[in-house]
């Protein structure tokens, strides 16, 4: 295999240049990318591109190697209800919904009648973003451990039509309608939130998950979790389940993730405020100005998704009340007026402790996050993540740590958390058109944030985390079209985030700038327009001085998503061709084994013509467009208008993106992760089958999609594990 070589390595004066390639092709082969002739050639690829005359440098600190192009051909387009991968590759499901997690729970039915306690220790739905955690032989976390681990995973919605016998059972109409079989919704309850499951890799290669591990777990809505940091303990966060306003009843809504360095998990709440029941017209004459804005802000309105709110009786403990966000007593300790408040943040779990309870860390703010990524962590410096606010017209945060990060506390737990996650800065991206950008602070007591905010009046720093979108609208930071996933180049420390799509009603085309540039006709085969950013970009940036704490940043567009066949000078700005066209890219994940940058989409634009996928990519680095990569986009609109943009496009990329994967009808593929030697590909597959119409709930024949189970089952998600038949590394 041969290998680019990103960056110099640079030993010290008294290191030789021998013991730092010797060093370097150890680590690769210890992670499974070189043996045999390809380590000798590797060995001598590698010292003759090694300066002769070079600074002191920490080994540690030694950039990887990206491979100079992919190992597999590309898989093509299709409409199937399979899951389609590279010829060499197998993917099998791994864990699917309703799979047992305890030695006492039955196999599952899959037709809607297993009993609804039985979810507790059942695969929730709708896997989503999911994270390898290695564990030795002890139970203790191992970071090299490509044999057994734990997978901890987000189960974000559901598809309550496959979930039970023939869809939920409802009463009424409108505005009136309501759930009227608690056992149904508890089933729902369950199947939200996350899962902790052990897997193992037998001699032959094949993975499977142990059914009674001692780690298998479930959080999800029932779970009582701690309120931590700068909001926790304040008047906006009491109810009648915690009148100090110190905890909370559980999570939902759960989609990207994070983690952190000492091997904890990250869920993050992403569209929250739908779940909660509240009829403005007559709750309104209860609240202040303030919270009404602060509801509009953040959508909480409406009879809540899932109408749990409606279900009656109510139990003692309000199983079914907590879900409405109404005053409806004397004091918010009488209600759950304030229960809002308790969601959208970031929750932290200790996947090696069953027994502990997670934290939601109000220090980060709430906003539709969708997820935390973290920066390059560097001993003495802050430890830094990235979130997206997932809608159109939202923003990108970072939170910084005010404490630098020590190595001793990698085996704290939930205590680390308490150091790092509790006490920190929040700032939002401005992104410049130069090719610049600004990260600005949510702090109370500045300028912009205090109590004369036009529209809101802030009181304190609490009030600034819980209302982070507000404070954002205040500094003025760059409205986006739909920020996602994020990741960070493990090689570069360059941060990438999906900015899914955009529609024309809320990116007019006079709300074009430079890093969100396009407007555009994506027109379906059958002729129907979608104007707007339909098919979303990639975009990246690199932190000053290379400081993931810094204040300022360069910035460029990754990718465009677009058809192959779209315009080449102000649609398919990136180049893509039959091999590599994808559109509404979500997920985003770097290997950390091979440096690949995997995209995977979440698309309604380009379904028409294919499932949703995963691409491989070997990107390059923020500028590397060249002069080139300045690029004025022409605009147009349903009406005619015309407007031009500049922006700043990376390089194509060409062969270096291809197609890896397609997914089977109407899914999303979201979610991956690696086995440390990069030799098992963890990827979720999301609701196939989800546009089924309710008419057809007892005519399997009409259904879409009977994914992964087929035959005339119903659809589930599952997190499938792939491998490479010759046992080798993926994608390589």
């Amino acid at each position: 295999m041969t290998y680019e070589d990103n960056s110099e390595l640079n030993p010290t004066d008294n290191t030789s240049i021998g013991a730092v390639v010797e060093d370097r092709m150890q680590d690769l082969s210890r992670r499974g990318l070189l043996n045999g002739a390809a380590a000798t050639a590797a060995l001598m690829f590698m010292g003759a591109s090694l300066p002769k005359q070079a600074a002191a440098q920490s080994l540690s600190e030694v950039p990887e190697m990206r491979p100079a192009k992919l190992g597999f051909k590309a898989v093509a387009k299709n409409l199937a209800d399979i899951l389609t991968v590279p010829e060499g590759y197998t993917a099998r499901p791994l864990f699917r919904l309703g799979d047992p997690m305890a030695a006492n729970i039955p196999a599952y039915k899959n037709d809607g009648t297993d009993a609804a306690a039985s979810f507790a220790s059942r695969a929730g739905d709708h896997h989503d973003a999911i994270q390898y955690f290695g564990i030795d032989a002890g139970g203790n976390y191992a970071a090299a451990s490509s044999t057994r681990g734990l997978l901890v995973m987000n189960h974000e919605a559901i598809t309550p039509m496959f979930l039970h016998a023939k869809g939920p059972t409802m009463t009424g109409t409108g505005a009136t309608q309501a759930r009227t079989a608690s056992d149904e919704v508890m089933r729902e309850y369950y199947v939200h939130g996350v899962s902790v499951i052990e897997v193992e890799r037998a001699a032959n290669g094949a993975w499977s998950y142990k059914q009674d591990s001692r780690f298998n777990r479930r959080i999800h809505t029932l779970t009582e979790i701690s309120l931590s940091g700068p909001a926790a303990k304040t008047a906006a966060m009491i109810t009648k389940y915690s009148p100090t306003g110190a905890a909370t009843r559980g999570t939902v809504n759960n989609c990207a993730h994070g983690y952190t360095p000492w091997n904890s998990y990250l869920t993050c709440e992403e569209n929250f405020a739908g779940y909660f029941r509240r009829t403005a017209a007559t709750d309104d004459a209860k609240r202040s100005p303030k919270e009404i804005a602060a509801f509009r802000r953040y959508g909480v309105a409406g009879t809540g998704r899932e109408l749990w709110a409606t279900v009656t009786p109510d139990t003692a403990d309000n199983l079914y009340g907590r879900w409405n966000a109404e005053i409806v007593g004397a004091t918010a300790a009488d209600d759950y007026r304030n229960v809002a408040n308790t969601f959208g943040w970031v929750v932290e779990i200790d996947p090696f402790n069953p027994a502990s309870t997670p934290r939601k860390r109000t220090a980060m703010g709430r906003f539709a996050r969708e997820g935390s990524w973290l920066g390059p962590v560097r001993a003495g410096r802050p430890l830094v993540w990235y979130a997206g606010d997932d809608s159109r017209g939202e923003y990108i945060y970072k939170y910084v740590s005010d404490a630098n990060w020590d190595p001793a506390d990698a085996t704290r737990g939930l205590a680390a958390g308490d150091k790092y996650l509790d006490a920190g800065k929040l700032y939002v991206a401005k992104f410049n058109a130069d090719g610049g950008g600004e990260w600005l602070e949510l702090k109370f007591g500045g300028e912009k944030i205090n109590a004369q905010t036009p529209g809101y009046a802030f009181a304190d720093q609490a009030d600034v985390l819980i209302n982070a979108r507000i404070a954002a609208d205040a500094l003025g930071a760059t409205k986006m079209d739909r920020p996602e996933w994020g990741a960070v180049d493990p090689i570069n420390g360059t941060v990438y985030m999906t900015l899914t799509n955009n529609n024309a009603a809320l990116r007019p085309i006079a709300a074009l700038d430079a890093a969100n540039p396009r407007h555009f006709n994506d027109a379906r085969t059958n002729g129907t327009a979608q104007y707007g950013n339909a098919n979303g970009h990639i975009i990246r940036w690199q932190e000053a001085g290379d400081n993931a704490a810094a204040s300022a940043f360069r910035w460029d567009i990754f990718l465009f998503g677009a058809r192959a066949a779209a315009d080449p000078k102000n649609v398919n700005l990136s180049g893509l061709t039959a091999d590599n066209d994808f559109s509404s890219p979500d997920g985003l994940w770097f290997s950390h084994a091979t440096g690949i940058c995997w995209i995977q989409t979440d698309d309604g634009a380009y379904t028409d013509v294919t499932n949703c996928m995963m691409l491989a990519a070997l990107p390059g680095s923020v500028g590397d467009g060249g002069a080139a990569g300045k690029k004025t986009v022409t605009s147009t609109d349903a009406t005619g208008t015309v407007k031009e943009v500049t922006t700043h496009v990376g390089a194509p990329l060409g062969d270096k993106l291809a197609r890896f994967l397609v997914g089977p009808a109407q899914c999303e593929i979201t979610g991956i992760t690696e086995s440390p030697d990069g030799r098992a590909l963890f990827v979720n597959i999301q609701h196939p089958g989800e546009d089924t119409k309710p008419a057809d709930v007892d005519n399997p024949s009409a259904w879409p999609s009977h994914w992964p189970d087929g035959g005339m089952s119903r659809p589930r998600s599952a997190t499938v594990v792939i491998t490479k038949n010759d046992g080798g590394v993926i994608g390589l």
